[in-house]
């Protein structure tokens, strides 16, 4: 019988992860079945115990159950325990470990994929949810030599700057705050794009050479990017990359094996 595994989310018919674990499994050669599950938005616990009462060993979680996940994980990993925020469980008898892994596919992403560096760069987070959160310790082991955390409410930057005191300097930020300032490396990690908006960003915030990243990602440009081109940001990406590199580290961790992840990134990118 195929070891067990599902994304869980709400909703969840649009989810890529289905394709991507189907590629990764035939890759490597793993017997696994991969499904996605729909779950009430008041039946994520109900749903997670049924799916290990049937056998499963393995979740990915996506919207809205990210902070659920990580209540109901019996253990937690120091990257979702920063976070307050997993998108990965894996079930192994009574234990729940919950793990996030975006971040790190942010950072693989950007550092493996796309060549750049993060170390010593000026480093500018827009948003302070939980997609901000997942990215910030991946981000800060990097050592950038600056990371600013800009959000349009401020007090929530400041919330998130508090609570990554610990690992290393972050500066919280509104947009406003912004004017006069230059960044390397701009990651998008709010929703706007989803809603075809952009975050109120001034002028003048990319340096040269610099890296613009969106979080989202769809047929086309996001109107981040599309300011970012036209603000001279040289290099631009949506988030396709993070989606197949943070996938590729939930399968590591259930299966030990990590998959190349190239194949499917352009796999994906032909599709859109």
């Amino acid at each position: 019988m195929p070891d067990l595994y599902a994304v869980i989310g709400n909703p969840i018919s649009h989810s890529k992860s289905p394709l991507i674990h189907a590629e990764f499994s035939k890759q490597t050669d793993q017997n696994m079945r991969y499904e996605a599950i729909l779950a009430p938005p008041d039946g994520f616990s109900v749903a997670v115990e049924a799916f290990r009462k049937f056998g499963g060993r393995g979740m990915n979680v996506t919207i809205p159950f990210k902070l659920e996940a990580c209540k109901i994980s019996t253990r937690l990993t120091e990257r979702a325990a920063a976070a307050q925020a997993v998108n990965t469980l894996a079930l192994d008898n009574d234990e729940i470990l919950g793990e996030n892994t975006d971040g790190i596919g942010l950072v693989r992403d950007i550092v493996s994929n796309l060549d750049f560096i993060i170390t010593g760069k000026r480093v500018l987070l827009m948003g302070a949810g939980g997609a901000a959160s997942g990215a910030l310790l991946p981000l800060l082991e990097h050592q950038p030599k600056m990371l600013t955390i800009a959000n349009r409410t401020k007090q929530k930057a400041i919330e998130l700057q508090q609570r990554f005191a610990e690992y290393n300097f972050v500066i919280p930020a509104d947009y406003a705050d912004l004017a006069g300032h230059e960044f390397d490396i701009v990651i998008n990690a709010t929703s706007a794009s989803l809603n075809g908006k952009l975050p109120s960003l001034p002028p003048c915030i990319f340096a040269a050479e610099s890296l613009a990243y969106d979080m989202m990602y769809g047929s086309g440009p996001t109107p981040f990017l599309q300011f970012a081109r036209q603000q001279g940001a040289v290099h631009l990406s949506d988030g396709i990359g993070m989606l197949v590199e943070q996938a590729a580290e939930s399968f590591l961790l259930w299966r030990g094996l990590r998959p190349e992840t190239g194949p499917v990134i352009a796999m994906l990118r032909s599709e859109t």
